[in-house]
């Protein structure tokens, strides 16, 4: 009998054309990432969540690479929300230490690589020493005009629009403002986000679906994309998969 291989099982030849279909005129401009699934990652390999959440970080250098690569201008990664408070203590403070260690370890090749790291979210409720990290690394990298990376910590998109309507309320209590000035691009200003173009494309990972407080007012044109693997296990071809999934669709914002 004669065997015949065909290409579509050759998980080599379908990543080749995978990456064959990215066109560089139609890629997205803000990918945003909910990176989920570190907890589960660690236990199906009967390790502590720990190890998960380690292994989650080093892959933010990889993905910020990729994105790199693939000439995203901004990338924003969902780190901790405003409802991560909640998790065991012990937990809590692992993960306020890995922005420190992600930094320390990384931040060279992020300022070799003109990559320039701002965030999103309430910092002033972060321990000190995970301020003082975040901080140093947006100065270092201030200067650099590549790929953008936001990191959303302490974020929650409720508490941003509540605070965004009541500095609305506060500028028109101060003559500042008039309530017939408020429209959609005015109500941007307002936001953690208003030196940002709204994301393009939302990733999660993990396999669930839905955006659990994050970038609500930004992603209301957002095309979502979900896949089951975890985040640890998120690599480059799986982006690109997105991204060539993205590239498919057509954006109409309400038009035909």
């Amino acid at each position: 009998m004669l065997l015949i291989k065909l290409p579509f099982l050759n998980k080599k030849t379908a990543d080749q054309t995978n990456k064959q279909k990215l066109k560089q005129d139609n890629l997205p401009e803000h990918v945003a990432i909910i990176m989920d699934g570190n907890g589960r990652w660690a236990k199906r390999r009967g390790l502590p969540r720990f190890a998960g959440h380690k292994q989650g970080m080093d892959n933010v250098k990889n993905i910020v690479r990729i994105a790199n690569k693939n000439k995203v201008k901004i990338l924003t990664l969902y780190a901790f929300s405003t409802e991560n408070w909640k998790r065991p203590k012990s937990e809590v403070d692992y993960l306020m230490k890995l922005p420190m260690e992600f930094l320390n370890t990384y931040l060279p090749e992020m300022i070799k690589e003109n990559v320039r790291i701002q965030t999103i979210g309430d910092c002033n409720e972060l321990p000190i020493h995970t301020r003082k990290s975040v901080q140093e690394a947006k100065e270092r990298t201030s200067s650099n005009n590549g790929l953008i990376l936001n990191i959303a910590l302490n974020y929650g998109s409720r508490y941003e629009i509540i605070q965004a309507i009541k500095d609305v309320a506060t500028d028109i209590k101060s003559d500042n403002l008039s309530i017939d000035e408020i429209d959609e691009t005015l109500f941007n200003d307002y936001l953690y986000t208003k030196h940002l173009r709204d994301p393009d494309l939302l990733i999660r990972t993990s396999g669930e679906q839905r955006l659990s407080n994050f970038l609500l007012w930004q992603s209301a044109y957002t095309e979502f994309w979900f896949t089951d693997a975890y985040w640890p296990d998120f690599d480059e071809s799986l982006f690109e998969k997105a991204l060539s999934d993205y590239q498919q669709r057509k954006r109409r914002y309400g038009g035909i």
